[in-house]
């Protein structure tokens, strides 16, 4: 299933947008406009790589352990291994949601997210250069109004950069295992109308859900598409996957200009459309943000 809905009984952020028969949302944005992004880099002090990541009021953070161990059925191969969880805190939703730790067991949602995130970033990590070790990325909801596994990807993806960066630097690889970037978005039809990047009153009353992950270089590694209500035809899905490109393309911008902020730097940088950098104020925590309106920046 494609739908951000949370688990059973609870539901999303008071502040969540609702879509307009036609033009702008009530949040202000036009229907192909994702919510502002904003990636702050190296948040843990701990971890190899982390990140916290807001899009909208949706809140993530995302961190990376490496490990010189692999499965079982690697062990002699030579290869590594990434792997990922993912896990709601009890009151990231409007109703408080028992932690399923607590339940001993884990429902068959978070399952399907886990297994995502981590399919999305092997897409892209040589794993036969990371030797054996393993990567396990850990992806946390803090708070959520939608879209909470596309965003997850999102921050993981630099967490996971900082990691293998990490690996270099500390001379444990002679290269980096990182092929390109990937990113993740939701796109959907609500009251008949394409929108991209939906919270969560826009996400529970679609029509057609759909996210979408993309790699750098175009490639997909994952289409999720549910209907409820109506069904989506073949040019329903090729007007979501061009709408999900355009918003990628500006994520995976935003993602480079968190891993170009650095860890632990309290400088701030500005980054127009064409990526060109400026540097800015300081004595603030460095972050990489990303408006509705598709300016990348560095504070």
């Amino acid at each position: 299933m494609a739908s951000e809905k949370g688990p059973r009984g609870s539901a999303g952020s008071k502040s969540g947008s609702r879509a307009s028969a036609r033009g702008k949302r009530v949040d202000g944005r036009a229907p192909d406009r994702p919510r502002p992004l904003r990636i702050e880099p190296g948040w843990l002090d701990h971890a190899e790589g982390s990140a916290l990541v807001t899009c909208g009021s949706t809140r993530v953070l995302c961190a990376v352990s490496v490990e010189d161990r692999v499965p079982e059925f690697l062990r002699g191969s030579g290869r590594g291994w990434l792997t990922a969880e993912y896990a709601m805190l009890p009151r990231s939703t409007h109703t408080r949601s028992d932690r399923e730790s607590a339940k001993g067991k884990i429902g068959g949602r978070t399952h399907e997210i886990q297994r995502l995130i981590g399919r999305s970033l092997r897409a892209v990590v040589d794993l036969d250069a990371l030797g054996e070790r393993t990567l396990f990325v850990d992806c946390d909801v803090l708070q959520a109004d939608g879209g909470t596994r596309t965003t997850a990807i999102n921050g993981a993806w630099v967490a996971v950069a900082q990691a293998l960066g990490k690996l270099v630097d500390d001379g444990v690889l002679e290269r980096n295992p990182l092929r390109e970037p990937v990113a993740a978005i939701s796109v959907g039809l609500v009251d008949g109308e394409l929108l991209v990047d939906l919270a969560y009153r826009e996400d529970s009353r679609a029509e057609v859900d759909a996210n979408f992950v993309m790699t750098g270089s175009g490639g997909l590694v994952e289409v999720q598409g549910t209907a409820e209500g109506r069904t989506f035809g073949r040019r329903d899905l090729d007007r979501m996957l061009d709408a999900a490109w355009k918003a990628i393309s500006g994520i995976q911008r935003l993602q480079k200009a968190a891993l170009s902020v650095g860890r632990g730097s309290s400088g701030a940088a500005a980054v127009d459309g064409r990526g060109r950098a400026k540097r800015a104020t300081k004595g603030k925590r460095a972050v990489a943000t990303k408006r509705a309106g598709g300016r990348t920046s560095r504070r």
